[in-house]
């Protein structure tokens, strides 16, 4: 087992791979594998695994009656899946979380998960700061999902790295396919909205970097002054 990824995963983190094979040696676990497009998770299949990604992507899925989807989030390695699900009071997985490429996953029962837990304090507090996260990142994604435009979309997630980095140099997530995901919009349309920005000197735009050089311009789109959000970064956009 790779254990340079479990140390940096969420879940072990600050935890020497040393400690950590003797933390997992005494609690069962599974290491199972996924084809792309496999469902790893099932929407409202019982929460009773957590897993955590060795090898691979996988994409949490939402699918509504009408035959649309909402992309949720991607995980990629170090990252875990099913977690909130799982210690939820219901116990079901709200989303397929589907492989987009092949998968390696670590897998827990739930109970197991609190084997670890309960050895190991260091990893209660990194499950509870990972659960603080992903709501807090929920949150941000109810923000995004308000907006209808793709260009208010991507101004609203840039807007949103830089408000959490105190940064106006934003990393694209992996690619811009990647990105087009989490915003759950097309490739080309994203490619399309991103140079039309630059060219009208909003942004400088790379594969892999985006510069905001007009955060004002880019918060007209959503109505709201970058100043006054800047200045209250506890604040939500209209």
């Amino acid at each position: 087992m790779d254990y340079s990824v479990l140390e940096k995963s969420s879940l072990f983190s600050g935890i020497p791979a040393g400690e950590l094979r003797d933390d997992l040696e005494a609690v069962p676990h599974r290491v199972q594998h996924y084809d792309k497009g496999e469902t790893i998770l099932p929407l409202m299949g019982e929460a009773n695994r957590v897993g955590i990604i060795l090898e691979g992507r996988a994409q949490a899925q939402k699918p509504f009656p009408n035959g649309s989807q909402v992309n949720v989030s991607l995980r990629v390695p170090g990252e875990m899946i099913g977690p909130a699900a799982a210690f939820s009071e219901g116990r079901r997985y709200p989303c397929d979380v589907v492989a987009v490429e092949a998968c390696t996953i670590l897998m827990f029962r739930r109970e197991d998960i609190m084997l670890l837990m309960q050895r190991d304090i260091r990893i209660l507090e990194n499950f509870a700061t990972e659960i603080a996260s992903a709501t807090y990142m929920l949150q941000q994604r109810l923000e995004l999902f308000s907006y209808k435009g793709i260009a208010q979309k991507a101004a609203c997630w840039l807007l949103i790295q830089a408000r959490q980095t105190g940064k106006l140099q934003i990393h694209i997530p992996e690619s811009v396919s990647n990105w087009a995901m989490m915003l759950n919009v097309s490739r080309p349309s994203l490619h399309r909205e991103l140079k039309a920005l630059e060219q009208e000197g909003i942004i400088a735009y790379s594969s892999s970097v985006i510069v905001i050089k007009q955060p004002d311009a880019l918060q007209k789109i959503l109505g709201r002054s970058f100043a006054d959000v800047h200045k209250n970064p506890g604040r939500r956009f209209d």
